[in-house]
C-alpha cells in the first residue's frame, strides 16, 4: 500500500477501525472517515498508538445523509484525485424505526444507500489510480452471509424502507445484507474491463463494537461473547484490499478468504438491477 490511498468508511470503531490500522500498517495512506471530526481524530490517535508512523487522514460523513456524502466526496477530491481502496464497513442496527432528512428509513439510507452513492461518486477516483498505477483499485463491502434456508432473505421492492407492518431490525437488516451483495455484484458487472474490483466480506460475529449499541439484549451479548476480535475478522477484508491474488476476482462473496453462495434472490441479475434502479432513483443520479 506504499504510495497507494485507501477510504475506509465506519473507520472509528470496530472492524472498520481494525480494517483502517491494517491499510495503515501496509504503509498506505488510509482517510478516516467518522460521522464527525472529532470522532475521526480519536479514531485516528488510537490507530496511531499502535502504528506511530501510520499516514491517516480525518473525514466526517454521515452515511445516512445524502449531502454529507457528496460534502465529504467535493472534500475527499480537493486532497486526492486518485483512490487505490474503497472499504465500505460502516453499518447501523436500529431498534425503532427512523427516518432521515431524505425522507429515507435509516438503516436502508446507511447499509445501501449509503454504499450505492459514495461507491458511485468515487468511481472515477477509483478508476484513475488503477490507470495511472497499473495497480487494481478495489472496493470492499462489509455484507453478511444472509439467510438461504427454509426462509430466504429477499428484498421486498414494494416496501424497501420498512413501512409496513411492525418494525424490528431483525426483520429490517437482513434484507440490506442482500442489498450489499447485489450491488457489489451489479458493480463488478458496470466496472468490467476497468481494472477496479468489487467483492462483498462476511466477517461473522464481531465482538465489542458499537454495532449493536441501539439494540442491545441477546442478540448483542451473544454477538459479544462467542464473535472474533475485530482484528481477526479484518483478515479477509484487508486481504482483498491488498492481495495480489485478488486483483483479478470481482462480484463475489467471501468469508475466510473463501468464496460463498449467493442463494435466492442473491443469484438474480434482474433483483440487482432492479435495486440498483431503485437507489439510482432515491439518489437522484441521472
Amino acid at each position: 500500500m506504499i504510495g497507494r490511498t485507501a477510504l475506509v468508511t465506519g473507520a472509528t470503531g470496530g472492524l472498520g477501525k481494525a480494517i483502517a490500522t491494517a491499510l495503515a500498517r501496509e504503509g498506505g495512506t488510509v482517510v478516516v472517515v467518522g460521522r464527525s471530526a472529532s470522532r475521526a481524530e480519536d479514531a485516528i490517535r488510537e490507530i496511531r498508538a499502535k502504528v506511530p508512523n501510520a499516514a491517516l487522514e480525518p473525514l466526517a460523513c454521515d452515511l445516512s445523509s445524502q449531502a454529507s456524502i457528496r460534502q465529504a466526496v467535493d472534500e475527499l477530491h480537493s486532497r486526492h484525485q486518485k483512490l487505490n481502496v474503497l472499504v465500505n464497513a460502516a453499518g447501523v442496527f436500529r431498534k425503532e424505526r427512523q427516518v432521515t432528512p431524505d425522507g429515507l428509513e435509516v438503516t436502508f439510507a446507511t447499509n445501501v444507500m449509503g454504499y450505492f452513492l459514495l461507491t458511485n461518486l468515487l468511481t472515477d477516483a477509483l478508476k484513475r489510480a488503477s490507470a495511472e498505477d497499473a495497480w487494481t483499485s478495489r472496493v470492499v463491502n462489509i455484507a453478511s452471509k444472509y439467510s438461504g434456508g427454509p426462509q430466504v432473505t429477499k428484498i421486498d421492492f414494494e416496501d424497501l424502507q420498512s413501512a409496513k407492518g411492525n418494525y424490528s431490525y431483525t426483520r429490517a437488516t437482513p434484507p440490506t445484507m442482500l442489498g450489499r451483495v447485489l450491488l457489489t455484484q451489479e458493480f463488478a458487472e458496470r466496472l468490467r474491463g476497468s481494472n477496479v474490483v468489487v467483492n462483498a466480506v462476511h466477517p461473522g460475529l464481531v465482538k465489542n463494537t458499537g454495532l449493536l449499541q441501539d439494540v442491545g439484549g441477546p442478540f448483542r451479548w451473544l454477538t459479544n461473547t462467542f464473535g472474533k476480535p475485530a482484528e481477526e475478522a479484518a483478515d479477509t477484508p484487508v486481504w482483498l484490499a491488498t492481495s495480489p491474488e485478488t486483483s483479478a476476482v470481482s462480484g463475489k462473496l467471501w468469508a475466510k478468504r473463501k468464496e460463498l453462495p449467493t442463494p435466492g434472490m442473491g443469484s438474480d441479475p434482474a433483483a440487482r438491477r432492479r435495486l440498483w434502479e431503485e437507489c439510482t432513483r432515491l439518489a437522484k443520479i441521472l
